[in-house]
Parts: structure tokens; sequence; C-alpha cells
């Protein structure tokens, strides 16, 4: 299992920290992750969402991410396909595979926020079909020299030439944002690795990840070229006292999920009225009221805090279940730099070694 990083860059009110000074240390600590070996590090997308996410242009930051890193990947996770013409995205993720000498792995997806959808002129029932074709476009802009074409329901264009070229062949590693059992099953279908979370409990996570991984063998065979791939957001802080840890986490991981529930309760209540392996489990009840706090958090499976010992612990269980990448939410955005890092370099000294292919 690797260890990444993920950040929303979030800008708390009660931190008293300001958007300036996030951007700032944020930059620092990825750098000082690229020297103590965490694989990748992942920037959301989100628009409109004051405090808890200020990532509206992730490419941008990775941009400036890859010129004071030499090893660590860069994850765009996720560019919601349906705000965005295929072609632009082809376009600028070349452009910073590049920057960053083919560290880039390229997440997509559909989006979740319907002030967004309404901001951008997009309609919700177009989802799908503007994921769909999107998807297949951006697909042929990486591979196909060009000039390319395409007549679809929700593009056409003929005679295109995308430039620049992606360094990384055929293209980079391609991601996709997967709640639904319907979208685990599709990125099986077409090769993508998924990425869950963070706001579905580990017992829903766990569940649609033996359906992918059954899913990919059905359609690609027991050897496939490209292996599948799970990458799993989780909220996480490790210090060498176990008891600061979860009072730091208690704070500002808990503000976290408050939000980030607050703003998916309305997919978490589809998923649980939609399919029946969801709605036999009555854990979900906690979020959908917004009754979270850290004991909650634990139970459920969507954050580990305490030592190192329990962190190796609790994070066994991630790693036996399938988890490729564990996309690691440190402070999530809430705590100080200064304690982020500690953490970053207690989990590269004490955590990572325990799990083999994070290693040195």
């Amino acid at each position: 299992m690797e260890f990444d990083l993920f950040y929303e860059l979030a800008v708390p009110d009660f931190a008293g920290r300001s958007e300036r000074q996030v951007y700032e240390e944020t930059l620092e600590e990825i750098a000082l992750a690229d020297q103590l070996g965490f694989g990748t590090v992942w920037l959301t997308e989100h628009h409109f969402m004051p405090q808890y996410g200020h990532s509206s242009a992730p490419d941008l930051f990775l941009a400036a991410a890859s010129q004071r890193t030499q090893r660590i990947r860069l994850g765009h996770g996720i560019v919601p396909l349906p705000y965005h013409h295929p072609l632009h995205v082809a376009e600028r993720a070349a452009t910073l595979d590049i920057l960053c000498g083919g560290r880039l792995e390229l997440g997509v997806g559909r989006g979740f926020s319907p002030k967004e959808y309404e901001a951008f002129g997009v309609r919700t029932e177009d989802s799908r079909g503007l994921m769909d074709e999107g998807l297949e476009i951006l697909i042929k802009a990486f591979t196909d020299p060009g000039p390319i074409e395409f007549a679809g329901r929700h593009f056409r264009f003929a005679d295109i030439a995308v430039r620049p070229r992606p360094i990384q062949t055929p293209h980079p590693p391609l991601w996709m944002a997967a709640v639904s059992p319907e979208s685990f099953e599709l990125a099986a279908r077409l090769g993508l690795g998924v990425l869950a979370g963070p706001f579905k409990p580990w017992f829903m996570v766990k569940e649609d990840i033996r359906r992918y991984r059954a899913a990919y063998a059905k359609h690609h065979g027991p050897h496939p070229v490209r292996p599948p791939r799970v990458g799993m957001t989780l909220g996480i802080f490790c210090l060498a006292d176990g008891r600061q840890a979860r009072a730091i986490a208690r704070t500002n991981i808990t503000w976290f999920y408050r939000e980030l529930l607050r703003l998916t309760a309305p997919l978490l209540a589809r998923l649980q009225d939609g399919y029946e392996y969801y709605r036999r489990f009555g854990a979900l009840a906690p979020l959908l009221k917004g009754g979270v706090n850290l004991p909650i958090l634990e139970r459920l499976g969507m954050v580990v805090a305490g030592d190192p010992e329990h962190c190796r612990k609790r994070l066994r269980a991630y790693a036996d279940a399938g988890v490729d990448h564990l996309l690691c939410a440190v402070g999530a955005g809430a705590s100080p730099t200064e304690q982020n890092r500690q953490a970053l370099t207690l989990l590269s000294e004490e955590v990572l070694p325990a799990f083999p292919s994070c290693a040195s």
C-alpha cells in the first residue's frame, strides 16, 4: 500500500490562516513529503465552498508543486468533466505532465455539487452523457497523434490536433471518482483506477473494493496489462503522544468531516435509499443526521488518530482489504503546519516502513 497525501486547501476561520498562508504552507508540506517518501499528493477540485475547500484550480497549484519536488507524483483528483471541455482538460493535463517530468496522475468524475452545476450552466441530467463523452475524447486526445474528430450528443469537432502531448505513454494513469456501485463497475470495465471516499464509511468502501476487483477480473482477465488500483481517502493524525494526536483530531479532523458530510449528506441518503446492501446498515444514521464526533468517525473507519503503533495496527486493515493508495488527509487542512510536519515525519519514520511498498 502506498501512502499518499490529500488536500482540499481548507481555510477554516477558527484556524486563523489566510488563503496565501495555506497555499504557501501546503507547498512546503508537499516538498517535505517528497523528501520523506510519500507516493502521490492529490488535490481535489471544488468551487464555491468557503472554508472547506479553496482548491478551485488544482492544476495551477500542482504546477507550482512540480517545481519544488523531484519524486512525488502529482494527483489531480478529480477533474469534474461535466464542467469542462475535454479538449481543455487534455491540453492542461499534458502541460502539467511536461512540467512535472511525467509524474501526473489524473482523476475524473461527475462532481456532486448542485451549486456548481447551476453556476456553470450544466444540467445534472446531462452529467452521465458529458462524463462518458468527455472521457472518450480525453483518451483519444492523449493517444491519437491527431488530428482527431468526434461526433456525439454534447461535443462535435473535426480536424483538431491537440497539443502539447503528455510525456507518459500512452497517457498519464487515469482514475475515476467512484461513489455508487455502478461507478465502480464502470471504472472496472474501462480499466481505470478508483478513488473512494472520504465521505463513505469503511464498511461501504470495503464492499465496493470487493465488487470492483471482481468486475475488473471479469472484464480484463486474471493478469491484466494495467492492474486494478484502489485509492481511498482517510483522515489521519499520528504523533508520538497518541492522546495529543486524538485531541488534535477531535477538533480539526472532526471539523473537516462535519463540513464534508454537510455537503454530501444528500448523496449519502440516495445511496442508502437506492442500494439494499447499504440499507442493511444503520451506521449511516449519525452521518445523515449530522451527529459526527471522533469516536463515530473512528468506528466507521473514516479516521485514524493515535501513536505510531495504533496507526500501524488500524491501517493494516485497509491494506489487507485491497487499498493500493491511502490518501492521507493529515490534519485535514485545519491543523497548524508545524503539527502537520511532525505527523508527516513520524508517519514516514515509523508507519510507512511497516508496509513494504512504502519502505525505502
